[in-house]
This record gives structure tokens, C-alpha cells and sequence, in this order.
């Protein structure tokens, strides 16, 4: 992939790279946490939980990536494209266009 990427290029290759079931679940779970873990912090003022935010969503996604998809996580190579391509992708599989 090069360097001067398009997002709408990059996400296909995203998509493909979370072709096992259980790993897309494992991203979507994080996901969910990391939204929650925002609301609960923000509506009960304990900051101190913001922490968790990343432990939940790369733990959980980086885990489906090593158990089920067998591959090195796109976060590596596309920081920013694979950040954005997680939430397109959790949005995806609530309106039903992915598989979950």
C-alpha cells in the first residue's frame, strides 16, 4: 500500500484484513467498551477510567488479530487510516453491511 493513500482505496484492504468472524467480533466489542467507557466517565466525572479506553479497543482488536486473523494489525502500517477504518468498519456492521 503506498504512502499516498486514499481512505476509500485503504478500507477495502481494511476490511480484508478482518475477514475472520471472530476477530471483526473481538473489534467490535472493544469498540463498544470504548464508547461506554467514554459515556460512563464523562456522566459520572471520574476521568481517571479514560484510561481503559485504549486498553479496550487495541487490547481487544489486537487480540482477534493474533488468535483469529493470523496477521500483524493494519495499525502498524496505517495509524490513522486503521483508527478511522474501525469505527467506519463498527458503523458497517451496525447498519448490517458487515458480517458480524
Amino acid at each position: 500500500m503506498s504512502n499516498r493513500l486514499r481512505f476509500r482505496e485503504f478500507y477495502p484492504f481494511y476490511l480484508a484484513e478482518h475477514a475472520n468472524r471472530m476477530c471483526r467480533r473481538l473489534h467490535f466489542v472493544g469498540t463498544t467498551l470504548v464508547l461506554l467507557t467514554l459515556v460512563t466517565a464523562l456522566a459520572t466525572g471520574r476521568l481517571q477510567w479514560l484510561w481503559l479506553m485504549p486498553l479496550f479497543g487495541y487490547g481487544l482488536a489486537w487480540a482477534g488479530h493474533a488468535l483469529f486473523e493470523k496477521n500483524r494489525p493494519a495499525t502498524f502500517r496505517h495509524p490513522f487510516y486503521s483508527f478511522a477504518g474501525d469505527w467506519v468498519m463498527y458503523w458497517d456492521i451496525l447498519r448490517g453491511r458487515v458480517q458480524l
